[in-house]
């Protein structure tokens, strides 16, 4: 375990970084964070998908670099911001669904085995119904290409790989930071063989091909695959499936090279750094809570005292850099820790339904003709059941003799109904998709993040913090994830 006396900062000092799933969310978050709190950072190697050098500059540029997020170092070094930012940063061209990364360039390729002292795996598909052939591709095997790349660098210090903590599936009460087994599954004494999985993949592609199926007929058939396979095996959905194989496939053939498999919850708008409520895109509940601003949504699917599982997008970040800083050089060694706040500050549907309520009808938007938008207090489902019924009720139109005997009003009276059907088969869809977090009934123990977060020194506690219990909930939904999403996501 390294030593911290000069602190977690000075740990990143002339070290060099790997970095995958560069232009998402989380990452840009970490290249942002490691720049201002370490400005002497060797290097940050970026991989990007592109078709050449040119084009992955231009991504990181326009993806990463111009992005508000980076407000703070572009205030702190000025006109020398973007000069400070290619100094430290090359963006690699790259792909970690292929052997090797996909790195075309050899010299690129020999240079960053060379120099790269710690690699960070955030590259991910994140869709729960992802097509089997993609999720396979780039959670399992994407993982098993960064570890085997991992084990050609000269000086590496470790791998860290970011997973996610409902690779626990639909387990209920306190879940342990425990390592998966190679092979292991959710669905009693069943064994999961990652290989025969890839060769069946691999068997039915090539199957609807020469069948001369449609994209959308494999997009679907690839997408039908995936959901059935993962939940063969006890998982709800593709995408927790193959993140646990991806965990698998490094614990087994990790050899001595260390690692940390980071397990966030739900990841949100950043708590306070570099500023509160920076965020990208709609994630999880934020969907929700944009068409309930709208007017578009009075209920939705959830168990008001059941637990949302949250973590600011910073919080998971420090964690991030704590881990690399305490575990570099831990030859052979793996940990495995749960981020997230369910055991440790707890907060539940209801109170993100009541605050969203209470935001929005202080705060309201307007509709296109100027007026504001009333919301009303949001019914919640408590059950999949009642959801059902009320769907069913919902989709229910009543047929007449006098609409049947008007064969123009007929016609135009069954396409309304086909849409009705398409949007309630979309609908419940989603549903079930989503049903098994909505009611997911465990917690997340975070007993080695305890211990992690004690590693800190009392002088980085704020600057690398990620205790939950520093989260006032109430606060950090109605002054600063709310308005994080008015402002980054409905602009």
């Amino acid at each position: 375990m390294a030593s911290l006396d000069g602190g977690i900062a000075e740990s990143l000092k002339n070290k060099s970084i790997l970095l995958t799933g560069s232009t998402g969310f989380l990452a840009k978050i970490f290249v942002e964070k490691v720049l201002r709190v370490q400005p002497q950072v060797k290097r940050l190697f970026l991989i990007v998908r592109a078709a050449d050098l040119k084009s992955a500059t231009l991504r990181i540029h326009d993806e990463v670099l111009k992005k508000d997020l980076f407000r703070v170092l572009k205030e702190k070094h000025g006109s020398g911001f973007e000069s400070f930012f290619w100094s430290k940063v090359s963006p690699v061209v790259g792909d970690i669904a292929m052997e090797g990364l996909g790195m075309v360039d050899a010299c690129v390729q020999e240079e960053i085995s060379r120099e790269v002292d710690v690699i960070v795996n955030v590259a991910a598909t994140t869709s729960f119904d992802e097509r089997y052939d993609s999720a396979l591709r780039i959670n399992a095997l994407g993982a098993m290409h960064v570890l085997d790349f991992a084990k050609t660098c000269q000086k590496l210090e470790m791998l860290l790989h970011v997973s996610t903590a409902y690779v626990a599936g639909s387990e209920t009460g306190l879940i342990p930071e425990t390592a998966f087994r190679m092979g292991q599954t959710l669905a009693g004494n069943s064994t999961l063989d990652i290989e025969a999985e890839v060769q069946l993949m691999t068997k039915r592609l090539e199957e609807l091909r020469a069948d001369g199926a449609t994209k959308e007929a494999e997009r679907s058939a690839m997408k039908h695959l995936g959901l059935q396979r993962a939940k063969l095996f006890g998982w709800p959905n593709t995408y927790v499936f193959t993140k646990a194989m991806g965990e698998m496939l490094i614990g087994e053939k990790r050899g001595d090279i260390p690692v940390v498999i980071l397990r966030p919850t739900v990841i949100e708008s950043t708590y306070y750094d570099p500023f509160p409520g920076w965020m990208e895109g709609t994630r999880t509940v934020d969907s929700l809570l944009v068409n309930y601003c709208k007017g578009k949504l009075t209920s939705f699917l959830a168990d008001g005292e059941l637990i949302l599982d949250v973590i600011p997008g910073d919080m998971v970040v420090n964690s991030m850099i704590v881990s690399m800083a305490v575990h570099s050089g831990d030859r052979g060694s793996q940990f495995i820790y749960h981020v997230g706040s369910s055991v440790q500050n707890p907060v539940r549907y209801s109170k993100i339904v009541e605050c969203g309520y209470r935001y929005f009808k202080a705060n309201p938007c307007y509709g296109k003709d100027g007026k504001p938008i009333i919301v009303r207090e949001v019914s919640l489902f408590s059950n999949m059941e009642s959801f059902r019924r009320y769907m069913a009720l919902y989709h229910k139109l009543p047929l007449g003799g006098l609409y049947l005997a008007n064969q123009a009003f007929c016609k135009l009276f069954n396409s309304t109904y086909n849409n009705l059907t398409r949007k309630y088969n979309f609908v419940m869809y989603l549903a079930e998709l989503y049903e098994p977090y909505v009611f997911f009934k465990g917690r997340f123990e975070d007993k080695n993040s305890d211990v992690l977060r004690s590693k800190i020194n009392d002088s980085e506690a704020k600057l690398f913090d990620f205790d939950p219990k520093s989260i006032n909930w109430e606060d950090y939904i109605m002054k600063i994830h709310i308005p994080g999403i008015i402002k980054y996501v409905l602009r």
